[in-house]
């Protein structure tokens, strides 16, 4: 695992590329996202983000680039699915992410736990591990500064019932984020253009994620065609 400021300096002010694929997905499989990431890293990519440890190992055999690591994983009864506990905490630890991003909205987790509940513990096990909060607002962000999160990230912003409807990017969040906070601000979710992204980068972020926009053929596809029915 690279030291903390080495990970963070590698992803100042440059783009993380998310390399996902959901099993309902064309792409679903830990070859393709290996081969999407290094696409992304011959494109200039200076980060990845991976869900599952599978994904990851393939991941880190075709790029040496920090990666944002996260296990999806849908429990019944909780809307909580990036990273909902300590069982997918300890697995990305053990793989040796960079940086392990989770869910950290006011929601209830899985186990019953709330982030403030759950955090401060995985701050203690894991000392040497970098963490990345998923938010969906500006209190929630609050709340994982306050916390001890590394990172901040605008994730979950239009994706919760307290946001659903929100215009995407979520410009507003990030600038109240970066303007309240000294903690690196990763901006992501719904950028879909060069100059969506540089607006995030003028407002001031650390770091920005694009997915869907790069490596989800299929959801670029629809954008395409729904712009001619």
């Amino acid at each position: 695992m690279n030291t903390e400021n080495n990970v963070l300096k590698k992803i100042k002010h440059k783009l993380v590329v998310s390399s996902q694929a959901l099993p309902e997905e064309p792409l679903y499989s830990p070859f393709i996202m290996g081969r999407m990431a290094y696409a992304a890293y011959l494109g200039g990519a200076s980060g990845i983000r991976a869900n599952s440890v599978a994904d990851i190992q393939e991941i880190k055999k075709q790029v040496n680039l920090p990666i944002i690591g996260i296990i999806k994983k849908v429990y019944e009864g909780s809307e909580v699915f990036i990273t909902p506990t300590q069982k997918e905490v300890d697995e990305l630890y053990r793989e040796g992410v960079d940086i392990i991003a989770m869910d950290a909205t006011d929601r209830i987790r899985p186990d019953g736990s709330t982030i403030s509940e759950l955090f401060p513990l995985l701050k203690e096990n894991y000392k040497d591990q970098l963490f990345m909060a998923d938010c969906s607002t500006f209190a929630e962000a609050a709340k994982a500064v306050e916390l001890g999160f590394d990172l901040i990230g605008t994730t979950l912003s239009g994706y919760t019932e307290a946001t659903k409807g929100r215009n995407l990017p979520d410009f507003e969040l990030v600038q109240q984020i970066v303007n309240n906070f000294s903690v690196p601000v990763i901006a992501e979710g719904g950028v879909s253009t060069p100059e969506e992204l540089k607006t995030m980068f003028d407002l001031g972020v650390y770091s920005a994620v694009v997915g869907s926009a790069i490596t989800r053929p299929m959801e670029i596809t629809k954008r395409f065609v729904n712009a001619i029915q």
